[in-house]
């Protein structure tokens, strides 16, 4: 009896200690599940107060005479700061962004870039959209025009440290200019005669070239049918 009775005493003691352990080990990962939970919050946190820094010196930007009647075109409207897809125009269009204050919207520009995004089911959500310069250039006569060297070289910084807050593992740069742009931050050789619509590694990040998609482009360089299958391309390089 006495033998019987320690050896109950032995497995209840056992199971005791089994059950401690496995509340402690239960008690560790949910310390650690919330650790990790709460340095995402900070991360998220930290991301949101640098973008809106990041946006406030750009707004408050004098860098270049020509511009300084318009406003920078960034801020939460510009998408996501988590989105792991990042569009880079040329700049804001005169009836578009400078207007709307939303990348690509409000002119016919916009409404091709939605189309082509609707093709491969990706939505304004999902993506971050910027550009090389982030205010409206306009000739003397008030059209828009193309951003001036110097004008790109000014706002470089700006895209630079975009690209750096964001952190997209893919970048779409539409048009030459943009493509243009991304060598003052990272040197490549590409030009998008030649690279238009292949998947390329920049800056340790996967990037695209295709053409911008405005009214004269789609006229004159790349038509519609070819620019749906660009974002097909697009398309992949965000899959694989």
């Amino acid at each position: 009896m006495g033998a019987d009775r320690a050896d109950r005493l032995d497995s209840r003691q056992a199971h005791d200690s089994a059950g401690i352990d496995w509340t402690r080990r239960l008690a560790l990962s949910q310390w650690r599940l919330q650790r990790r939970d709460a340095r995402i919050d900070r991360n998220e946190v930290n991301k949101a107060k640098l973008f809106k820094e990041l946006a406030g010196e750009a707004a408050a930007c004098t860098r270049c005479p020509a511009m300084c009647g318009r406003t920078a075109v960034l801020s939460e409207l510009n998408g996501s700061p988590d989105a792991r897809v990042m569009f880079v125009g040329e700049a804001p269009g005169r009836k578009g962004a400078d207007r709307t204050r939303v990348p690509f919207s409000g002119d016919q520009s916009g409404a091709n870039l939605d189309r082509f995004l609707n093709s491969i089911d990706l939505k304004r959500e999902e993506i971050f959209i910027t550009s090389a310069a982030l205010c409206n250039p306009r000739s003397e006569s008030g059209a828009n025009r193309k951003p001036m060297q110097k004008e790109l070289q000014n706002c470089s910084e700006f895209l630079r440290r975009t690209i750096e807050l964001v952190d997209p593992r893919v970048i779409v740069t539409l048009g030459s200019v943009a493509l243009e742009a991304l060598k003052r931050i990272q040197y490549h050789e590409l030009n998008l005669k030649e690279s238009a619509a292949r998947i390329h590694s920049w800056n340790g990040r996967v990037l695209v070239p295709i053409y911008h998609p405005s009214p004269q482009v789609l006229a004159s360089h790349r038509r519609e049918a070819e620019q749906l299958q660009d974002y097909q391309v697009v398309k992949k390089a965000i899959n694989r």
